[in-house]
């Protein structure tokens, strides 16, 4: 056997599945909280088919990061949904309040979780019509209830008003 093949065996056996799901239960059991966290789960889940062909839609961008400097937080400290512009694309956004395999990944490469470029040569390439002018951040929150009633009808209202046919979830 190469050497080269060896390696690859080796590669292969030091992959494992990430128990994320354990994980975030142990995060937040660190954070205090007494209950473990739900997932949200939707029966009747508001999806819905494209209305036009792919080529034809004008695609808007979510992400779960934060903005330099935090300006998504009210006096209080509580995240709020928020917008970035397109063009140009920002260099970076905060990410270090949210949890990721750190040992495994790095947030550096902000097109890993915001995929501006990537998405404008697609549109390029025909694949869609476009990006947004605007992509837009949503906290990520423990609380399903504002989530529901807050977060998500406000970040649906930007991206109508930029005239978004579908969203592309980024999530970091």
């Amino acid at each position: 056997m190469s050497q080269a093949s060896k390696d690859k065996r080796d590669d292969a056996q030091d992959i494992r599945a990430v128990p994320y799901m354990e994980r975030t239960r142990q995060y937040y059991r660190a954070l205090g909280y007494e209950q473990d966290y739900v997932w949200a789960r939707f029966d009747d889940v508001p999806f819905a088919p494209l209305a036009k062909p792919l080529a034809a839609v004008r695609l808007g961008l979510v992400t779960t990061a934060s903005p330099p400097g935090l300006g998504n937080r009210d006096a209080r400290g509580v995240r709020h949904v928020w917008s970035g512009e397109i063009a140009p694309p920002p260099a970076t956004l905060f990410t270090d309040n949210l949890a990721w395999d750190k040992e495994s990944t790095h947030t550096e490469d902000r097109e890993s979780y915001l995929p501006i470029e990537a998405a404008s040569a697609l549109a390029r390439e025909g694949r869609f019509a476009g990006l947004a002018l605007r992509f837009h951040g949503v906290p990520t929150e423990y609380s399903q209830r504002k989530t529901l009633s807050e977060d998500a009808p406000e970040v649906l209202a930007r991206l109508r008003a930029d005239g978004a046919d579908a969203a592309l979830l980024c999530a970091l």
